[in-house]
């Protein structure tokens, strides 16, 4: 178990729903991301309740868009419920926040036209 655990508790509640609650921040983002990759390994689908986060940083939104990221190279989708304001507010002001409001799915490459 990570040392910051008591920091926060990333909670499965079944059929690639998660709940994240407390600290989402500079001291927290990477061991979250560690414990996520194992939680998240065998789910296609994965939801995210943010709403009982009491605390983040710009480390939460980097957090936030790293899943997105492996979402897109693993051919998952990820969705994020309850966003906390301040992790709203970051991501406007770097205009980034477009990606945390709608599932993010790779669908595969496009076929090149014949010739």
């Amino acid at each position: 178990m990570p040392a910051n655990s008591q920091m926060y508790e990333l909670e499965e509640r079944g059929q690639g729903k998660f709940a994240l609650k407390g600290r989402m921040s500079f001291d927290t983002a990477g061991s979250i991301l560690r414990e996520s990759e194992e939680l998240f390994e065998p789910h296609t689908l994965i939801e995210v309740d943010l709403s009982e986060v009491s605390y983040t940083d710009s480390a939460g939104l980097a957090l936030l868009l790293e899943w997105i990221t492996w979402a897109n190279h693993t051919v998952r989708e990820i969705r994020f419920a309850g966003m906390p304001d301040k992790i709203v507010a970051i991501a406007r002001t770097t205009e980034v926040d477009n990606l945390l409001t709608r599932g993010e799915r790779w669908v595969g490459f496009i076929d090149a036209p014949a010739e």
